[in-house]
């Protein structure tokens, strides 16, 4: 796993085999440990940033390029 480092300093670890698509690249799973026991968050694949947001129903948006995953089961007649 790819290691990046968080903005409190520590080491975060890319699974690259756990991904879900966005709409300008994917964003890949994170985790505090190699292990996968502690899980962190999204790295967005677009801009290298894990900066990154997910809301109640589960809409995905990079705060550093606006990479945007819409959540499952939307509907455009949602907003």
């Amino acid at each position: 796993m790819e290691r990046v480092s968080a903005d409190d300093g520590s080491t975060v670890y890319v699974a690259d085999d756990e991904w879900i698509s966005g709409q300008v690249g994917p964003f890949f799973a994170t985790y505090r440990s190699q292990d996968r026991s502690r899980k962190y968050g999204w790295y967005c694949d677009h801009c290298n940033s894990i900066d990154t947001a997910m809301d109640t129903m589960g809409r995905l948006k990079c705060n550093e390029c606006g990479n945007l995953r819409k959540p499952e089961g939307w509907d455009p007649v949602q907003k």
